[in-house]
């Protein structure tokens, strides 16, 4: 039954393929309404596909195609299913706190081990730290190579605005990161406030004896479960929140913004690969990380960024995977979450990109000397990214206030800047990934062997869903 369903599928997509390319090179004219139908019944035969294989992947990989086509056939409708996006985002929302904490409490309290917190909080540290310069620097590298922002100019009757930010000073983001109620910090949904509320918990938890805090510790671990349930749970609503977050996009976005910034686009996207085979892989392979299984675990997670724009939309299940990777409980609560504050590669090569971008569409010349200092900055005030409400747009506009450049042109990025958050999401959640596993082969707890079964345990799910 699948085998002659795959054939019909690529029967359906080949002759609406064909179709589209002769249409548009005007070798055979074909009306609109015939191209969407034939479109439509490619995407009709994929969903079937998707229904009888029932792997969330595939779905959500369909999913996105379908999106696309209802954004492009149908804007207004398209646009108009953010409702759903925004269902399957708050969810999501509702799972972070109560797993993270869980899961930390647990990592700290049940195992005792007080010491390898803190090995674990300078390590990771000092890896995000080498990691995000690298960024800066490829993310320099390709705005002095391609130059996207030459021959920029202000469009006629420009008159858009910014929206309001609030820039906070270095003192103001490291007493952000400190709870003051935590009730408060899950409301907003505070990250790092959570993280430090956990590890605070876990520790005082681990200091009482071991006999009052076994059953807590218990309790608290049958909650971990529970969490990881539900996101399954959640995670069936994924494919239709994934596909209506692409349809908004499209439908919202159109086709015309994409004219005079296409090569700042394409200049981010090609900096982003570049990052990844020049970074990311050299660190796989020197952690000893096989590069095909890790990149099959990270694949549901990166496509729910991606689609979402929100990293916090993936977190869950990208907690799941790096567990089921071979990666310890422990290790994964601890060092993800952090990553969200601290080792968001993407949305730093993007501000170095970015501050170049801005000064090449002004005309603003900046010395070699005046980009290192501009790195260097970037490299202080991107850490505090998590804890500010429009974070990117924020420390982008305290960098060129810094060196006096008009502001304009970050409004012509804000045109297509869901575009560009795609990307760049999709690198904060790999790169934080990556950064567990690290981490746990550098505490030489990584789990070779669950590590190398890894593509089993995945086609059991698959077999099993």
């Amino acid at each position: 039954m699948k085998k002659k369903i795959t054939i019909v599928n690529l029967a359906l997509i080949t002759i609406a393929a064909l179709a589209t390319v002769l249409n548009a090179y005007n070798i055979i004219t074909i009306s609109t309404d015939v191209l969407v139908g034939l479109r439509w019944a490619a995407l009709t035969g994929l969903i079937i596909f998707a229904i009888i294989k029932k792997n969330l992947t595939t779905s959500i990989l369909i999913s996105m195609l379908v999106g696309t086509e209802i954004g492009y056939d149908f804007p207004e409708i398209g646009t108009g299913l953010h409702f759903l996006r925004q269902i399957f985002l708050q969810m999501i929302k509702t799972v972070i706190a109560p797993l993270l904490f869980a899961t930390l409490v647990t990592g700290i309290a049940g195992h005792s081990d007080l010491k390898q917190v803190g090995r674990m909080g300078w390590k990771s540290l000092l890896y995000f730290e080498v990691v995000t310069t690298f960024a800066l620097v490829i993310g320099l590298f390709f705005a002095n190579w391609i130059r996207p922002g030459d021959g920029i100019a202000i469009p006629a009757n420009f008159n858009a605005t910014l929206p309001k930010v609030v820039e906070q000073t270095w003192q103001e983001i490291i007493v952000h990161s400190f709870p003051e109620n935590i009730a408060k910090s899950i409301y907003h949904g505070e990250v790092l406030q959570i993280v430090v509320f956990s590890v605070l918990f876990g520790i005082s938890l681990a200091l009482i004896p071991a006999a009052k805090k076994a059953k807590f510790v218990a309790g608290i671990e049958t909650l971990a479960e529970v969490m990881f349930k539900f996101t399954k749970i959640i995670m069936l609503f994924a494919p239709i929140g994934v596909g209506a977050a692409i349809a908004e996009t499209v439908g919202h976005m159109g086709i015309d913004v994409l004219k005079n910034l296409a090569l700042m686009l394409a200049t981010l996207y090609c900096a982003l690969a570049a990052f990844i085979l020049l970074v990311f892989v050299p660190i796989m392979l020197i952690a000893r990380i096989p590069i095909i299984k890790f990149v099959k675990n990270i694949f549901e997670p990166v496509s729910i960024a991606f689609a979402t724009t929100s990293s916090e939309s993936a977190l869950p299940k990208a907690m799941e995977k790096m567990e089921k990777f071979g990666v310890p409980r422990q290790i994964v609560s601890f060092v993800m979450p952090t990553g969200y504050s601290f080792n968001l590669d993407g949305s730093t090569l993007y501000l170095a990109l970015a501050t170049v971008f801005v000064a090449q569409a002004t005309g603003t010349e900046m010395s070699i000397g005046q980009q290192l200092s501009m790195v260097f900055l970037l490299m202080l005030t991107s850490k505090g990214v998590a804890g500010i409400p429009r974070a990117t747009l924020v420390i982008l506009l305290g960098a060129i206030a810094n060196f006096n450049m008009p502001e304009w042109p970050v409004l012509l990025l804000m045109g297509i800047d869901e575009l560009m958050d795609m990307a760049r999401t999709s690198v904060n959640v790999t790169g934080n990934c990556l950064a567990t596993a690290v981490i746990a082969r550098w505490e030489g707890e990584l789990d070779d062997e669950k590590m190398r079964l890894s593509d089993q345990v995945l086609e059991q799910e698959v077999v099993s869903a």
